[in-house]
């Protein structure tokens, strides 16, 4: 995960929060995040590179609508993120 934006960091973590959720669904969480818009020529490309790096699946919901899931190694990479973070910080946020 160490060759990933924070951008697509958030975006593993914004599907892994939803059940295969469908590309508005995750702009509409990160913008509630972000607490600012999120573009579709920012969003859609950075999706499309997860599923390049085998930690994102993209189905077809429908002609017009995807759905993203986390893939095995997607979620390895969150774990093993979280593990070396909980090497600095504990679950309530404070220095170890």
């Amino acid at each position: 995960m160490y060759d990933l934006t924070g951008f697509q960091r958030d975006l593993l973590y914004a599907i892994a929060g939803q059940e295969e959720p469908h590309g508005l669904a995750i702009k509409e969480e990160l913008e509630a995040y972000y607490e600012k818009e999120i573009h579709h020529g920012r969003l859609y490309p950075n999706l499309d590179t997860l599923v390049d790096k085998g930690l994102v699946e993209k189905g077809e919901r429908d002609r017009r609508t995807n759905f993203y899931s986390l893939t095995r190694r997607g979620r390895r990479e969150i774990e093993a993120r979280r593990e070396w973070e909980a090497q600095y910080v504990d679950a309530d946020g404070e220095p170890t």
